[in-house]
């Protein structure tokens, strides 16, 4: 599978697709050595940016200019639904609906999706296996308190910290 590491003001990413979505994405990892390693699980073919495909080069520079401070809408992006379950994809979808600098709560999430509170912490195991950080928003879910809790990305809730302050989200101090 195809895939390219790149510079984000962010930090260094990384992109895989098939013919016509996005299979994996990730966040800057601690070096560009391991972004790289996580990435390519299994040996795939990294290709030069240059020949990146015009869909995923726009992809590239949408992500580019949200981390550096000018929050895109992330959702047009295809991505490769079939790697996730129904009820992922919804949880991921409600994700998706949440707008740059804005927060929900897991059990808000798990009611918009007209599930009980006790959903919430399957919300949360959802999101916590998103193969598209950050094209679907997972850092955008808080715990119902508007703590920043459980963000499995790299850099963990310090990245989600990160992320939210990059897209002008009020944030909690303690």
């Amino acid at each position: 599978m195809p895939h390219v590491i790149f510079p984000t003001p962010f930090g260094i990413c990384g992109l895989a697709w098939d013919d016509s979505r996005v299979v994996r994405f990730q966040l800057p990892e601690a070096t560009e050595a391991l972004t790289r390693s996580r990435l390519s699980r299994g040996g795939d073919p990294e290709v030069a940016e240059a020949e990146v495909p015009p869909w995923v080069r726009q992809a590239l520079g949408l992500v580019r200019a949200h981390l550096g401070g000018e929050p895109r809408d992330l959702s047009g992006i295809a991505l490769d639904w079939s790697l996730v379950s129904d009820f992922q994809r919804a949880v991921y979808l409600q994700a998706q609906a949440i707008p740059p600098g804005s927060i929900r709560s897991y059990g808000e999430v798990a009611r918009a999706l007209a599930l009980g509170p006790e959903s919430a912490r399957a919300v949360g195991v959802a999101l916590a296996t998103n193969p598209w950080p950050l094209l679907v928003p997972c850092h955008r879910v808080v715990s119902a308190g508007g703590k920043m809790t459980g963000f499995s990305a790299p850099g963990g809730v310090r990245t989600k910290t990160r992320l939210l302050a990059l897209e002008g989200a009020e944030l909690l101090s303690e």
